[in-house]
Parts: C-alpha cells; structure tokens; sequence
C-alpha cells in the first residue's frame, strides 16, 4: 500500500496549531484603490499650499507698511523668486521623487539611496548657480524689467540676501523631493505649514522691527524667508538620517554615477524649461494689458491671483501623484500608471473648473476682497468670466505635467507649455496691429489656456510610457 501524503499542519511547542501566516504587506501606492490613495496624498499638499497663498498676501501686507517703493520693489524681483521656487519645487523637485519612485517601484532600495545622495548634490549645485547668477546679474535684469531709483535699490537689497543664500530653497525642495517620491506627503506639508508661520513671524519681524529689532526692511523680509527654511531643512536631515525615512542618502563611500545624474535630470532639466516659460506667458500679457491702462492692468491681475490660488489645487493633487505613477512605472505596471493620471487629471480639471466657473458667475465673491475702484471692477468682472472657467484645463495640463514627471516622460507637457507661449506672443501682436480690445485680449487668455490643456493630455496619450517593445528575432526557415 502506497504512502499518501498529507501537507503538515505547523503547531507551537504545545503542539497546538498556529494561526496562519499573515499576506504579505501592500504597498498602498502599488496596490491600494487610485482615487483613495491619491485623495489621501494629496490633501496634506491642499493645506500646505494654502499656507503658502497666505505667505505672499502677509508680505503684501507687511511689505506695504514700509511704503510703495517697497512694495514695488517686491514686484519686481517676485517672479525671480517664484521661478526659483517652481523650479526647484516643481521641476527638480518632481523630477527626484519621480527617479525615487520609480527605484522603490522596481524594488531597488539601494539605488533609491543613491539617487537621494545624488539628489542633494544637484539642489545645492543649481542653488550655487543661481546664486551667482543673481548676484552678479540680478541687478541690470531687474533694471531691464523696469527698476529704477529707490525701488530698483529695494529689489536688489533683497536679491543680495534671498539668492546669497539661494542654495537653501533648493536643498530645501530637494529633500522635500526624496520624502515625496517615498510616498511621504505629510512631513513636507507639515513644513511647509510650520515653515509659512515662521516665514510670517520671523520675515514680518526683521522688517518692520519690534522692540530691540531694528527694521531690515526688504533685506529683513528676504532673511525670515531663509530662516524658516533653514529649520525645514534641519527636520528633514534628522528625519532621513535617522533611519526614519524609507530612503537614507548615501553618502559613506558615495560614488558619483553619471547614470544616477541623468536619472534626475532627463526629466529635472527638461521640466525647469515650463515653469519659465509659464513666467514669460505672464509676463507677455502684463505687457500687453498695460497700454490699456491701469485700471485694466490691475484687473487682469485680480484674476491672475485667482489662478495662482487655484493652481495650487492642481499641483497638491499633480505632485500626489508622481510617487504613484512612478512606483507603478517601475514595478512595470504601464497600464496602472496611465489610470492614474487620468484619475488625477479628472480631478483636477473638476475641482478646479467647479471653483472658477463659480467665481465666474459670481465674480463680486473674488473681486471685492481686492479693490472698490469701479474700472478695476468691471475690467475683473470681464476677465474671469471670459477666462476663469478655463483655468480648468490649466489645472488639466499642471496633472498631466506631474503624471509624465512620474514615468520621466516630461517632454510633451513642456513642448505643450511652448505651444502656448508662441500661440499668446504671436496672438499677442497680431491683436496689437489690428486695434483689439482688453476683451479680445481675454479670450486669446482664455483660448491658450485650452490650448495647453488639450495638447498636454494629447502627449500623454500620444506618448509611450512602458518600455519599447524587443525586436522579433526572425528565424530562418530550416529545410
């Protein structure tokens, strides 16, 4: 009689029987539901950022009892400003949680490690870059944006401390990059709150000046801006070298890797190139409304705040998704990373397109924080119910920027971002040459921002994000 076998039951040293193994544990950006787990990363991103909306409006306000040449002065050096922080942020901060993602999607610990180390070398590399940059030409560029006398003084007071000490906000961002493309949304969010506080306190502090604090003035408001990210910084040193972070950078016995380099910087360098053209696509618009007239100038800016505000939107949710598309990516799962962004673009073209059409209808809600000047008002009444239901594909495009980021396939957002800056300067002087109205030139706004929507999705579409397929090997037929 043949022996039958039986699979044997594990038992305790009692010989009772033990519970069975626990599954293996998920990765929820791998396996959980997309719409949940993106909600999820994105809402510490939605406060963060909010915090930040509240950053520029105390600076105005704190800027503004210095005096109008101040104030002036921080206009004109502030799209300096938001180009660093968008591209440190945004471009190569989005750029490192991507290559991050993607090494954790394909199990790789180790090279996440090392791509953190490599990081943190190019933060404070572009930093070093854009600080002489400024330093030695910071002020003929904001003397050819218009500074002149005293408020050209005040904007280059504040360059000589913001970008003297530029490698901060990009050490800053890129280590905020590394913990985002873990999955780690909260840490960076929560400095980003604590951050905006300090920056308040500490900015509005040095340059008004209370009790033995002298006042700074502008040069205070740029040093409460390093300060508070200097403490950012020093949390996310503890958090990540003490073990608590998923990825350690590696910097014991770093090799520099050129591979490790590109990694980053194929999607990095390429991405830097759409937040500026984004500043240059504004700036073209202020140079145009402007021979309209103030009235008309400070309205298009009261709708251009509503953007900035509701962008945040798109990015909080474009940036959740990165670390998502980018695990999927490297864990091969193409199809899954495509949900994802489509998820994520829907998201955002609704969340952002319910808020602006609102506003549009009702535009006195937006409106009458701002100003009580009868022209100011109709010309913000005019913009944001031609454009401001269109900030909707703004929001499309922001997502589907972050998701290419994700699966380092960054070329088509930005080509698309191009597209748009040729279609607003040509649209521009064409409108120019033929006695347009303020109005003509809020529906070519509203029209280039379709524009960037649509083409942004098609080169998603369009785009392959998996590997290319290996050639069939022919063979020869044997006689």
């Amino acid at each position: 009689m043949s022996d039958i076998g039986v699979a044997e039951i594990p038992v305790d040293e009692k010989e009772r029987p033990l519970p069975p193994p626990q599954p293996p544990v998920k990765n929820a950006l791998l396996d959980g539901p997309i719409l949940r787990t993106l909600l999820w990363l994105a809402w510490p991103n939605v406060m963060a950022l909010t915090a930040g909306t509240c950053v520029v409006i105390a600076e105005t306000s704190y800027i503004g009892r210095l005096g109008v040449e101040p104030l002036a002065a921080m206009a004109l050096v502030f799209p300096c400003v938001i180009l660093t922080m968008t591209m440190s942020g945004g471009a190569m901060g989005g750029a490192v949680a991507s290559s991050i993602a993607r090494a954790i999607g394909a199990g790789d610990r180790e090279r996440a490690s090392t791509l953190a180390a490599h990081a943190l070398l190019i933060g404070i590399c572009f930093g070093l870059v854009f600080m002489l940059g400024m330093l030695i030409f910071g002020p003929k560029l904001l003397e050819l944006l218009g500074g002149r006398g005293n408020v050209l003084a005040q904007a280059v007071a504040f360059t000589q401390i913001f970008f003297g000490g530029a490698v901060i906000p990009w050490l800053m961002n890129s280590m905020a990059g590394i913990l985002r493309g873990t999955g780690n949304m909260k840490l960076p969010s929560a400095l980003m709150l604590s951050s905006a506080a300090l920056q308040i306190v500490i900015g509005g502090s040095l340059a008004l000046g209370i009790g033995p604090i002298p006042s700074f003035g502008m040069r205070g408001v740029a040093a409460g801006a390093l300060i508070a990210f200097s403490v950012s910084i020093a949390v996310m040193s503890w958090y990540m070298f003490s073990g608590r972070a998923r990825v350690v950078p590696k910097l014991r016995g770093l090799r520099i890797q050129g591979a490790m380099f590109f990694d980053i910087l194929k999607v990095g360098a390429i991405a830097c190139f759409s937040p500026l053209q984004g500043v240059l696509s504004v700036s073209i618009f202020t140079h145009l409304l402007a021979n309209f007239g103030t009235e008309v100038l400070a309205g298009f800016g009261i709708g251009a705040r509503l953007e900035f505000l509701l962008t945040s939107i798109a990015f909080a949710v474009g940036i959740a998704s990165v670390p998502m598309v980018g695990m999927a990516i490297g864990a091969g799962r193409v199809a899954r990373a495509r949900r994802i962004a489509w998820i994520a673009g829907a998201v955002t073209f609704v969340s952002v397109g319910s808020i602006a059409t609102l506003i549009a209808i009702f535009p006195d809600l937006w409106v009458n924080i701002f100003t009580g000047d009868p022209g100011v008002r109709a010309a913000s009444r005019q913009y944001l119910a031609t454009a401001a239901p269109m900030y909707a594909f703004i929001g499309l495009s922001l997502s589907m920027y972050f998701s290419s980021q994700g699966a380092a396939k960054v070329l088509g957002p930005v080509l698309a971002q191009t597209a748009r800056l040729v279609f607003i300067a040509v649209g521009g002087w064409w409108l120019s040459t033929h006695d347009a109205t303020a109005g003509n030139f809020f529906v070519l706004a509203a029209s280039s921002m379709v524009m960037l929507g649509v083409l942004s999705s098609l080169s998603v579409v369009f785009t392959r994000w998996g590997p290319k397929p290996a050639p069939m090997k022919v063979q020869a037929a044997v006689s």
